[in-house]
């Protein structure tokens, strides 16, 4: 995030000592990304974050790849992946890449029996169904239907759910996530013209600090493999901490669209970057408002990026037959475009009460095993005119 936050206490200046009420000293560390060149947050322990007791076993969780090189489009139906009660176990990767995996899942349980850390990647966590609070390392978030919860790399957490039935739509990043450059001054500061503003994110907001020492089992993912470290002390054992790096929530309901009297590209719609992909949020909006406008997008080569939509709620205009939780990818190298009838439905509409996220990668997508036994296999021929 491009802005300062600190919660908790800390001392007056970085790098000083810093002493409990009984004389010793608390336990500083520097939680940095892109070496020393990145963001960062000074986090202050209880106990050191180094004490590890035991390193057990190491799971293989790399995605199992169907189709590396694909070149058709295909529909996925997101909601066909099972509840399971294990929130890692409940985590089905269906499209990668060197830069992403994107990830459905369908947790019935919370995630208490074990702290997770991801070193591999940031996640953007959306939550499409369910509610409950993000615990972390830095602070507890709660969250809602809509909420995008971004976890940077090596971010310690836990995950408490209200209930057994929640859906979620996950991009881990091989690199760092950013809101774009183009709402942003040099200071970091978003501009008037962004489609939100710094009000809108929402960081941590209550310090849980936990000073015990014991047994804690943290799953560490690195390398497409799963590692299980035993450490001595609580992960959540700080007491204070401040810089720019740390997890945060934005809702999708806070993005303000952007329109125009002719139907506007999507990255108008772009919420978050990395130099690998884009994640965009296509929300409820008016229409175009030139009195010849076509609401229903045009054609499109998209000849340089894969296209992914994640269908969450309202009307899909563009698309026949699409339904909740649906994910459709549209291959770089071949045109796009609406579903027969969609153009001419759109003429005269004024509004549209759609709600999708989209990530369109630089990259091509692999297609997983997970993915193909999700897939509506005749989605590429629905283009075909019945005239």
């Amino acid at each position: 995030m491009p802005f300062y936050h600190t919660l908790g206490n800390i001392p007056h200046k970085r790098h000083t000592q810093f002493r409990k009420p009984d004389g010793s000293l608390y336990h500083e560390q520097l939680f940095g990304t892109i070496g020393f060149a990145g963001m960062s947050s000074l986090l202050y322990h209880e106990h050191p974050p180094t004490m590890v007791k035991a390193v057990g076993d190491s799971l293989n969780v790399a995605p199992k790849v169907a189709i590396s090189k694909n070149m058709k489009s295909i529909n996925l139906n997101g909601f066909g992946v099972p509840p399971k009660a294990d929130y890692l176990e409940s985590r089905v990767p269906v499209l990668v890449n060197a830069d992403c995996h994107i990830v459905l899942a369908a947790p019935s349980n919370s995630l208490r029996d074990y702290f997770y850390k991801n070193a591999d990647s940031d996640e953007v966590i959306f939550i499409h169904e369910g509610s409950g609070t993000l615990r972390t390392l830095l602070g507890n978030i709660p969250f809602a239907y809509g909420d995008y919860l971004v976890v940077p790399r090596g971010m310690i957490y836990q995950i408490d759910f209200d209930t057994a039935e929640n859906r979620l739509f996950i991009v881990e990043s091989r690199q760092p996530i950013y809101t774009p450059k183009r709402y942003r001054n040099h200071f970091g500061q978003l501009l008037e013209h962004s489609p939100f503003c710094e009000r809108d994110f929402r960081p941590p907001s209550k310090l849980e600090t936990h000073d015990k020492k014991g047994e804690f089992i943290v799953k560490v993912k690195k390398e497409d493999t799963l590692h299980t470290y035993t450490y001595a002390s609580h992960p959540f054992d700080v007491i204070g901490w401040d810089g720019y790096n740390y997890p945060y929530a934005f809702s999708i309901h806070d993005f303000e669209p952007i329109t125009g009297r002719v139907h506007q590209p999507p990255p108008v719609h772009q919420t978050f970057e990395t130099g690998g992909f884009v994640i965009c949020s296509f929300c409820p909006r008016l229409y175009d408002y030139h009195p010849k406008s076509i609401p229903a997008p045009y054609n499109h080569s998209n000849i340089d990026s894969d296209e992914v939509l994640y269908y969450v709620d309202g009307d899909f205009m563009s698309r026949n037959n699409i339904g909740k939780g649906m994910i459709t990818l549209h291959p770089a190298g071949i045109p796009h475009g609406p579903h027969p009838g969609a153009y001419e439905r759109s003429i005269g509409k004024t509004e549209t009460e759609e709600l999708a996220v989209m990530v369109d990668t630089f990259r091509p997508l692999q297609v997983t095993e997970q993915a193909l036994a999700l897939e509506n296999p005749d989605y590429y021929r629905s283009w075909i005119s019945e005239d």
